[in-house]
């Protein structure tokens, strides 16, 4: 019998990173991030274990959502990030803690980059029951405020 996808792929990203990862996507979950998804990047990147994806609908919300991640990896687990990067158009933000890369964008940055179809074949890292609540938000909230996609800010 053939594996499944699923079932050929497993995370061997380190704990550590499981954890920064965790404890990142339900902070931006907290903060009403929209799909945030994981990715265990650790078989094909070396300067990285993990990726965490997740957006928002205007540029102020993407700065609150990396905020939060921030203060909260920070208090609840020391962590500190090497490297933030975006802050100025706050359209995406990276914050690079070495064992992890955070990518918080637009929406629109989301649907345009599409990092998703870049790292598909890598193994998804389980995530805190809200952040997996947030998957389809982003089309959600479009459809509720009338916006199609290119136009939303």
């Amino acid at each position: 019998m053939t594996p499944t996808a699923d079932e050929s792929l497993h995370v061997t990203a380190t704990d550590r990173s499981i954890e920064l990862i965790t404890t990142a996507a339900q902070a931006a979950a907290d903060r009403l991030a929209h799909d945030i998804i994981a990715y265990d990047v650790s078989d094909v990147l070396s300067i990285t274990d993990a990726f965490l994806l997740a957006s928002a609908p205007n540029d102020r919300q993407v700065k609150s959502i990396v905020d939060e991640i921030e203060e909260r990896l920070q208090k609840e687990l020391g962590a500190k990030p090497v490297r933030r990067e975006g802050d100025r158009d706050a359209r995406w933000i990276l914050l690079d803690y070495v064992d992890i890369v955070i990518h918080v964008q637009h929406s629109e940055e989301r649907v345009f980059y599409a990092l998703e179809r870049l790292w598909k074949d890598c193994p998804e890292i389980a995530l805190p029951e809200d952040a997996l609540k947030t998957c389809g938000k982003a089309e959600e909230h479009a459809q509720l405020h009338g916006v199609t996609e290119g136009e939303q800010s």
